[in-house]
């Protein structure tokens, strides 16, 4: 019977996804979502839930690709500035904030059609884009070391908070009042009050190195940063930076999710896996890894849909796509 579905599956035209290989795995392929003529690597992912689209930074190609997500299909392609790298959906604005790497630049659009509504310069190597929900306010990693504070009222930068170097991945903890800043070039994951607007301490790396992606677990108040060099997950307590894990994990990794859900961990990694850790207590061990496709770093898991979605190069003659991921059961 198996077979039979699947033979149905090619003759009418739909993505074959192989059941048996997802069956009590801890992520179950259910779709890939073509993005068109894309090559290069791909950056950051967003969402728009009130519109179902999915925002892809589409750095190698200049380009930044938009899925609709409730017909499963590419919707549109934007071309413009060099190198978008960070891009976030501002809710109380209605905006979309994309960062370019190319010219140092913000640019914010108007989300229901996507016009350009302002350029925010910065002046080098714009990157990370989070919102501060909280305190509405937009922040963005740039240059050799700083966050800029951006007001979405005005599309104005308001202030810069200053690092020891160019910050990767960042999170900002449920109060907003305070982020953590993963700073590779410094060894560092530095502490900032956002109140204050200034670093005010840093939490340990063990001598580990290549610290680009972070996630905060809100519930376990936890910091949990993923290493290339070597390739370990680390979760650090967010008060004091006691060590509660010190795991190995898949390599080349650019994104990590917190599942509340289920309380798993999600690692993507440019080796071509997504790796899968359960917390349990105050442990964690990895309960399976699924294989995606070399390079396929980038990822978003978003909670509200019980979706990983997983950005996928194209290689060879498979183009480049979104594959989305459902977690089992």
């Amino acid at each position: 019977m198996r077979r039979v579905g699947l033979l149905l599956g090619i003759m009418l035209g739909m993505p074959v996804l192989a059941e048996a290989q997802t069956a009590g795995m801890p992520l179950a392929l259910e779709a890939k979502i073509p993005l068109g003529a894309v090559s290069g690597r791909i950056d950051h992912l967003a969402v728009d839930l009130k519109r179902q689209r999915l925002y892809v930074a589409e750095l190698g190609n200049d380009t930044i690709g938009v899925v609709n997500l409730a017909a499963r299909k590419m919707q549109s392609t934007m071309f413009g500035p060099k190198e978008p790298q960070g891009i976030a959906y501002e809710p109380s604005t209605d905006t979309v904030y994309v960062a370019h790497a190319g010219d140092g630049s913000v640019r914010v659009l108007r989300a229901d059609d996507l016009t350009l509504l302002q350029r925010i310069d910065l002046g080098d190597d714009a990157d990370n884009v989070r919102i501060d929900v909280p305190r509405k306010r937009v922040l963005v990693g740039y240059g050799k070391g700083a966050l800029a504070v951006i007001d979405p009222s005005s599309r104005k930068k308001v202030a810069d908070i200053r690092l020891k170097a160019h910050p990767e991945s960042f999170q900002i903890d449920e109060s907003g009042t305070r982020a953590f800043v993963n700073v590779p070039d410094a060894q560092q994951i530095q502490v900032v009050d956002l109140v204050k607007g200034e670093a005010i301490g840093a939490l340990p790396t063990k001598s580990y190195r290549s610290n680009f992606p972070m996630a905060l677990d809100q519930e376990k108040h936890r910091v949990l940063t993923v290493f290339r060099s070597p390739a370990r997950l680390l979760a650090l307590a967010a008060g004091d930076g006691a060590v509660v894990a010190d795991l190995d994990t898949c390599g080349d990794a650019d994104d990590v999710f917190i599942d509340p859900k289920r309380h798993r961990v999600y690692v993507s990694c440019g080796a071509g896996l997504v790796d899968v850790f359960e917390e349990s207590a105050d442990s964690y061990k990895r309960i399976g890894n699924v294989a995606t496709v070399p390079g396929a770093r980038t990822s978003l898991f978003v909670p509200e849909q019980d979706l990983l979605y997983v950005a996928v190069r194209a290689a060879g003659p498979e183009p480049a796509a979104i594959w989305i991921f459902r977690p089992n059961p």
